[in-house]
């Protein structure tokens, strides 16, 4: 890998607004909504929420959150790996990978067994040892489906 460093928002702190645009442009989701969940992370005690993001130098290529629940009605489905994405000119090079290995590392040193998400992909995650649970229910009522990982393996 060139100079690309996996970093978190907490170790990060200066790049919050940057970030938070960027999460934003690629979700749809507002960027006060990501910098309110990013005030969280840093103060979370237990590694829930959490903000990744993969930098080549200064620019952002890729990132990943991790949240208690990604829009879905299984609340007790908890954490939520969210919002992975890398950039399309650097995908095909493992960074998906190395982002969901950061997270599945931070998550099993906070004691948690599982991790789970929700995708409209239907071979990626199996790749990296997710295992398909069942469909759900979003909260827009649209079906997802959901994906299950062991931390404890």
């Amino acid at each position: 890998m060139r100079n690309y460093k996996i970093v978190n928002i907490k170790d990060c702190i200066s790049l919050k607004d940057k970030v938070a645009s960027w999460f934003s442009s690629k979700r749809g989701i507002s960027k006060e909504s990501y910098l309110v969940s990013f005030e969280e992370s840093i103060n979370a005690k237990d590694g829930v929420p959490n903000w990744y993001v993969i930098l080549n130098e200064e620019s952002i290529i890729g990132g990943v959150g991790v949240i208690e629940n990604d829009f879905h009605t299984r609340e007790d489905l908890s954490p939520n790996i969210c919002a992975l994405y890398v950039e399309e000119e650097f995908r095909n090079k493992g960074l998906a990978g190395k982002l969901l290995n950061r997270v599945l590392t931070d998550l099993k040193e906070n004691k948690y067994k599982k991790a789970y998400l929700i995708t409209d992909h239907t071979s990626f995650y199996e790749r990296y040892g997710w295992k398909y649970l069942y469909n759900v229910i979003c909260d827009d009522k649209s079906s997802a489906r959901m994906y299950v990982y062991d931390l404890e393996k």
